[in-house]
């Protein structure tokens, strides 16, 4: 029995936490819950776990929540929730930068990290996986692309892999020309042609933001250089991402498009237990497609590469401008390609900081959010 936090539960990654605990309750209990502003579905989760401590994040009134029960708020209350003494581990699923505070306390308190948020390893990938190994606790991948890599090394030595492929959808535009792109709306990139997940990581799959934030992730949770990670563009999404051995021999992981998957095998890591997930049925998969991304077309992957390969402050620059850049161009102020145009600009216009302090990555995070916010308010 694993006692498992969860930050985000009312999102698609929480949602599917919460499926897997109800699968294997004899290997999952739910300690913690956290919301933003769907109380509602909190409460729903509240009255299902009744022993969960609760936290809202946001200032919204939690009166439609059981008043008997104590309710912790704001960053505060989800650093309460992430160090709770019977929590043996704490998933992050809180999109943004708002889980890692809590993700380091959680580490500082002994907690196994089970992350889906790949802004906290963007931005302080060093910083978080030295606490780790300080305090010796787990570090382990959710995202599918991330768990399949996590897989297919397990037990290998480093020395023996020349490469990590992370496998991408390609996203609603995979084939479009560069001019269509420009006049591509909200409601267009938002449909997804594989995964159901929130506005904003919707958003990164269509501009491949999303790959190229992976990229960096991948770099500290495998400790391989980011010269050695590489995307390759899957439409069918079964294939979740693959090794490469310095023999040219390849090992691929390989599931439905469930995250239930990844949570799971995180969860109850290093074992495997059964569940009520359908198997694939290879007689029924017409083909299994593979290509190469176009960063011509679609740049994302060339400025991750440039931020994950300078490192220091850079990557939370990257990061911090995507998400401004996102909020706009849902909210209809900023074109599609516009979203790269910033984050491109602001990269170009921050100076570095090679070894920055936890203080110093956020005080880029919000420079880089200021910039571009002006850049957009300019372009408007």
């Amino acid at each position: 029995m694993k006692n498992v936090v969860i930050l985000g539960a009312t999102g698609s990654i929480g949602q599917s936490a919460v499926k897997v605990a109800r699968d294997i309750p004899q290997q999952m209990r739910i300690v913690g819950l956290s919301a933003h502003r769907n109380l509602a579905k909190l409460g729903e989760l509240a009255r299902e776990f009744p022993e969960a401590a609760l936290c809202v994040t946001s200032k919204e009134d939690p009166g439609t929540l059981d008043p008997c029960r104590k309710i912790l708020r704001g960053e505060e209350g989800l650093v309460e929730l992430a160090t709770l003494p019977e929590a043996d581990m704490v998933l992050i699923a809180i999109v943004g930068t708002g889980g890692l505070r809590p993700a380091l306390a959680a580490i500082e308190a002994g907690k196994d990290l089970a992350i889906a948020s790949k802004e906290i390893l963007v931005m302080a990938g060093e910083i978080v996986m030295e606490a780790a190994r300080r305090k010796g606790v787990k570090i382990l991948p959710v995202d599918s692309e991330h768990n399949a890599i996590f897989q297919c090394l397990e037990g290998r030595d480093p020395a023996h892999v020349r490469r990590l492929l992370l496998t991408a959808s390609g996203g609603p535009f995979r084939q479009s020309t560069p001019e269509s792109l420009e006049n591509v709306t909200p409601a267009q990139a938002l449909k997804h042609p594989t995964w159901s997940m929130g506005n904003k990581i919707t958003i990164d799959s269509a501009t491949l933001f999303n790959k190229g934030l992976e990229m960096i992730e991948a770099r500290w949770l495998f400790n391989v250089g980011i010269e050695r990670i590489d995307v390759v563009v899957h439409p069918q999404s079964v294939v979740h991402s693959m090794v490469e051995f310095i023999d040219s021999s390849i090992l691929a992981q390989l599931s439905r498009s469930d995250m239930c998957f990844p949570i799971q095998y995180a969860v109850t890591w290093p074992q495997r237990v059964p569940n009520s997930l359908p198997a694939l049925d290879f007689a029924a998969l017409s083909r299994l497609e593979f290509e190469a991304p176009r960063p011509g077309v679609f740049p994302a992957l060339l400025l991750a590469r440039e931020a994950g390969a300078t490192g220091g402050t850079l990557p939370a620059v990257l990061n911090a401008a995507n998400e401004v850049a996102v909020a706009a161009f849902l909210g209809g102020r900023l074109s599609f390609p516009g979203i790269w145009r910033t984050v491109e600009a602001v990269m170009a216009a921050h100076r570095t900081i090679a070894t920055p302090a936890l203080d110093a990555i956020l005080e880029a995070d919000l420079w880089a959010r200021t910039r571009a916010a002006e850049r957009i308010a300019l372009s408007a």
